[in-house]
């Protein structure tokens, strides 16, 4: 079996940006539903367990560019009252749809908040090297909710 649409892939994996080791771990996913970064997800389709992958991906096939209109100021009557902010501290806005936008705080000065919405990755070429573990079929329910759930099912 290898990793094709459809199928769930676990891996074993290091990231490194500029040499520097930023995420290491084990992971499942689902294959073929952008769960993880495109660039990687090429990369590994059709490979097969105990396979290893050594890969470079451009920030067009991981988080993207660096987008400066990323970056806004907003006031701080825009944050609840009780919310600590400070440079680095991380905070979710949400879309016309109701979707989750992760945002960074760059800079508080006075009533004037600094974010950002870029990935903090974003720019960045992602140099992973991957190990496959294991590949499965994924369940009817993983396909149909488009992600891996784990031995004890996945509340929604």
């Amino acid at each position: 079996m290898t990793a094709s649409k459809g199928q769930v892939v676990s891996i074993r994996y290091t990231l490194r940006v500029d040499e520097e080791i930023v995420d290491q771990g084990e992971l499942a996913y689902l294959h073929g539903y952008h769960n993880i970064v495109p660039g990687l997800e090429e990369a590994l389709e059709g490979k097969a367990v105990g396979e290893r992958v050594v890969v470079s991906v451009p920030p067009e096939k991981g988080y993207g560019l660096y987008d400066p209109e990323g970056v806004q100021v907003v006031d701080r009557a825009a944050f609840p009252p009780d919310a600590e902010l400070a440079e680095g501290a991380m905070f979710y806005a949400e879309d016309a749809q109701g979707n989750p936008m992760p945002f960074t705080v760059l800079a508080v000065d006075g009533d004037s908040v600094t974010i950002d919405f870029n990935h903090a990755l974003a720019g960045e070429t992602l140099d992973f090297d991957v190990t496959l573990t294991a590949v499965r079929p994924a369940t009817p329910e993983e396909l149909e909710h488009g992600h891996v759930h784990d031995l004890h099912g996945h509340p929604h």
